[in-house]
């Protein structure tokens, strides 16, 4: 035994030993050189490469060099900013019915400072507003009964502004412009009623603020990309968004991308939404340390939007099988969509463990209604969706109530069928929620919160200050549906009705109103106009 133990262990050492005797190398080449050019070509099927390829040793060479350290660097040394948020204040507002049912904020751009009340897409990544308009929605204040007027840009107003040639990275598709030197166009297309935005790319200074003690000023101007939109169509003619879009998709262009990369926040962002149709937006900021989280989905191995995996949905005590989906997490819809075969296990399970009479609204598209009042408010089971590694997330506000002559009279099951495979969890299902759009990490997380407690601020108006000499600030929301009042077509479901709507004759939003505010593809496109 002993001499089998001394002979494999010799054998053992002389393996080792000729092991040791062999050198292995490898060649390096140079990432701009021809060869590393040559390699990228077939790579590509012998196309061209879509980025410009410096000459080697020429100045663009060492000025893509020189970029490319500088990145690095900023790398390292980490975000200059905790979190940032838009020049007038964190807090986003819902102006209901008038406005799409989407969430706005007052943002700043240009030199000088103009202020926009653009809608918030999680699913878009293009940061646009109407500009030298050949074909906008009407801006001005009576179209809206708004009391001040909204704001079109005009990038030869702006000292800062300059257009983004066809040569830059960021023109998605240079092939389609006639010289390296025109200004970049872009056309962008949306899921509803042919919608769509369309104009050219330019660079024009952000104006942002930071609560961070070592800002001097609080103040923090950033050059960003911006569409000057030119032309809208479908649903921005009607109302919605007719101010601009922030998109806040994963996409290069977008508003974090851009500030993360230029080293002033890290890659992330939060939302917040309360049950009075007010919330908040942070740039950079990563959540608690305390939050759940689960991660982001990839789309072949890129990470596109905001999808995740809900690995089961409960009802009560009551954990179904087969309803697992895939989900984009979509701050441009109101309500909740499920694929059609697990909406019909959780509608049905809901139903059962409901002890309250059918309720019929006119005209809406929910299926599970149910008759309540003040003095007798049947018991709502729980709903809950279960994520990877057994984390839960219990939804706040899942239905939405009707009132008649001031009296609550019923409410549903505010669920939809998807017409696809891939659902969406919108706003109704993130109220109470601190939600966090980490994508340094790659996952979402969340964590309670009133929307009024996520910074040390005073709380921010929910106008903004005037402009062109206008001194009447937008209405409060309790005159958004006065007689006259332009009402359209809302991108998004309407959301659970703030105390005020309980004066109305009968809350509700009709059928032919529910509709997506969604991106065909999940980044935009360039075509030559």
């Amino acid at each position: 035994m002993a001499t089998r133990f001394f002979v494999s262990l010799s054998l053992a050492f002389s393996l080792i030993g000729n092991a040791c005797s062999y050198t292995f190398s490898s060649r390096l080449i140079h990432r701009f050189s021809d060869e590393a050019k040559a390699f990228m070509t077939s790579r590509n099927g012998g196309g061209e490469i879509s980025h410009e390829w410096p000459r080697f040793r020429s100045m663009d060479h060492y000025r893509m060099l020189a970029r490319s350290d500088l990145e690095r660097q900023k790398m390292k040394l980490g975000a200059k900013y905790s979190a940032l948020f838009p020049l007038k204040g964190s807090e986003t507002m819902s102006f209901g019915n008038d406005f799409g049912w989407l969430h706005y904020t007052w943002i700043d751009i240009g030199t000088p400072n103009v202020s926009f009340l653009v809608a918030l897409d999680t699913e878009s990544d293009l940061f646009w507003v109407p500009c030298d308009c050949i074909q906008c929605a009407p801006l001005s204040a009576n179209y809206y009964s708004l009391d001040r007027d909204l704001s079109v840009y005009s990038p030869s107003e702006s000292r800062t502004s300059k257009p983004l040639s066809c040569s830059h990275d960021l023109c998605a598709n240079p092939r389609n412009c006639k010289s390296p030197d025109q200004p970049c166009p872009y056309t962008v297309s949306y899921f509803s009623e042919n919608t769509s935005s369309s104009g050219m790319l330019v660079e024009d200074t952000l104006y942002l603020m930071s609560n961070d003690t070592h800002a001097s000023s609080g103040t923090v101007q950033t050059p960003v990309i911006i569409g000057c939109g030119r032309k809208q169509t479908g649903g921005y003619l009607d109302g919605i968004a007719p101010d601009g879009l922030l998109g806040l998709g994963f996409g290069d262009i977008s508003v974090p991308s851009f500030l993360a990369k230029a080293g002033l926040v890290r890659n992330s962002f939060s939302m917040c939404f309360n049950e009075d149709d007010s919330g908040r937006i942070f740039i950079g900021d990563q959540g608690m340390s305390t939050q759940q989280s689960t991660p982001f989905l990839a789309w072949e191995g890129k990470y596109v939007d905001y999808s995740v995996g809900v690995d089961s949905f409960c009802i009560g005590t009551a954990c179904l099988k087969h309803t697992g989906f895939r989900a984009l997490v979509d701050s441009g819809t109101s309500f909740t969509f499920l694929p059609a075969d697990v909406y019909e296990r959780v509608t049905v399970e809901f139903d059962r463990q409901m002890n309250a009479s059918s309720f019929i609204p006119d005209g809406d598209p929910w299926e599970y209604c149910y008759k309540a009042s003040s003095l007798n408010l049947p018991e709502i089971p729980t709903v809950t969706l279960m994520f990877a590694e057994n984390i839960s997330y219990v939804v706040r506000n899942p239905i939405f109530p009707y009132f008649k002559k001031g009296e609550l009279v019923g409410f549903c099951l505010a669920l939809q069928s998807a017409a696809e495979d891939i659902g969406t969890i919108g706003q109704n299902f993130m109220t109470g929620y601190r939600i966090v759009f980490d994508r340094e990490n790659l996952k979402l997380g969340w964590s309670p919160s009133n929307c009024r407690d996520l910074d040390g601020s005073t709380r921010v108006p929910l106008t903004a200050p005037p402009h062109h000499g206008l001194q009447n600030p937008l209405p409060a929301s309790e005159q958004q549906n006065s007689p006259g009042s332009h009402a359209v077509s809302p991108a998004v479901a309407g959301r659970t009705p703030p105390n005020h709507a309980a004066a109305l004759p009968f809350t509700g939003v009709p059928f032919w109103q529910f509709c997506l505010l969604r991106l065909l593809v999940p980044s935009f496109f360039i075509v030559v106009l």
